[in-house]
């Protein structure tokens, strides 16, 4: 049994805009780096179909809302924390200072 060959993703999108941009034909390609003209169509095809995902702007791609959501949590947790030493430092300081008194 043949052995399948694994191409990375550049060399795919090299070749196939070698083809698409005329400076090289199918048939060359095919010839040189030994490959089925039928594989070379497949990659082609693949490439023009998702050509136009480049220029879309997924604007929850880059998880932004879920980071801000993230540190709208954070600070209300922390807001949370600091309102609660300060009133134990209240309480504290009130203590502190009837201790002072009775001693």
């Amino acid at each position: 049994m043949g052995k399948h060959r694994k191409f990375t993703a550049e060399f795919k999108s090299e070749v196939v805009l070698s083809i698409i941009s005329g400076e090289r034909t199918a048939t060359d390609v095919c010839r040189e780096h030994q490959l089925k003209p039928q594989l070379i169509s497949e990659w082609k095809n693949e490439f023009l179909t998702n050509a136009p995902l480049l220029f879309q702007r997924d604007v929850h791609s880059d998880g932004t809302p879920a980071r801000i959501a993230e540190l709208e949590r954070l600070v209300g947790r922390l807001t949370l924390e600091l309102e609660a030493a300060k009133k134990a430092s209240r309480l504290l300081t009130a203590l502190s200072s009837k201790d002072g008194r009775r001693s």
